[in-house]
């Protein structure tokens, strides 16, 4: 069986990442969606919430058994070290799952495979896992804009979470292929995606 190629995919919150992921697919590309997976790890149920509990105690939870993301923000930004904490329970159950569906949907005959990863760039360890990697870009305000009505999180917050993430030149120089998604309509950004597609023969 010929090995599938790999890109990563990655942007900052609001970049529109998830949206070229969905042309991709249109296109054949099988998506592994690494958010996806870490939102179901800490999910009421989820594989990560034993270790959370014990990690960072009951207020972590929420009154459904879910990771208590309020509770979890707000720790992060008091004590950055809680971050590296949640992370080493979760980052290695994201890797296994992600490998997991990488090797199904590559057993079914998916040309590509796209990792989604929206912290592709900070982990460190994803670039050397796939053949290239295309960031989705935007200027900062119009990130700010659009998780704002999409997420409807004041722009303090948005601010916040953009501030844990890598910054835009970082994601850039990490990049084989960036797409610039500002003032884009669906039109014109499918055809950016269809110039990626080309090479990736999709």
């Amino acid at each position: 069986m010929q090995r599938a190629k790999r890109l990563g995919l990655t942007g900052g919150i609001g970049s529109g990442k998830s949206t070229v992921g969905q042309m991709l697919a249109e296109r054949g590309a099988a998506i592994v969606d690494a958010d996806a997976i870490s939102r179901s790890l800490t999910a009421a149920g989820g594989l990560a919430m034993p270790q959370i509990e014990v990690a960072f105690g009951t207020s972590a939870v929420d009154d459904h058994g879910a990771l208590d993301r309020s509770f979890m923000r707000d720790l992060i930004f008091q004590d950055p070290s809680a971050r590296q904490r949640l992370e080493a329970i979760i980052h290695p159950l994201i890797g296994n799952l992600t490998e997991r569906q990488a090797l199904q949907a590559e057993a079914c005959g998916a040309p590509l495979l796209v990792f989604d990863v929206p912290l592709l760039v900070e982990s460190g360890r994803w670039r050397q896992q796939v053949d290239a990697v295309v960031v989705v870009d935007c200027e900062e305000s119009t990130q700010i804009q659009r998780v704002m009505a999409r997420n409807h999180l004041d722009r303090a917050e948005v601010e916040r979470i953009m501030a844990a993430q890598a910054t835009r030149a970082q994601r850039i120089a990490a990049a084989d292929w960036v797409i610039y998604n500002d003032g884009l309509d669906l039109a014109a950004l499918r055809q950016e995606v269809l110039s990626i597609s080309a090479w990736l023969q999709l």
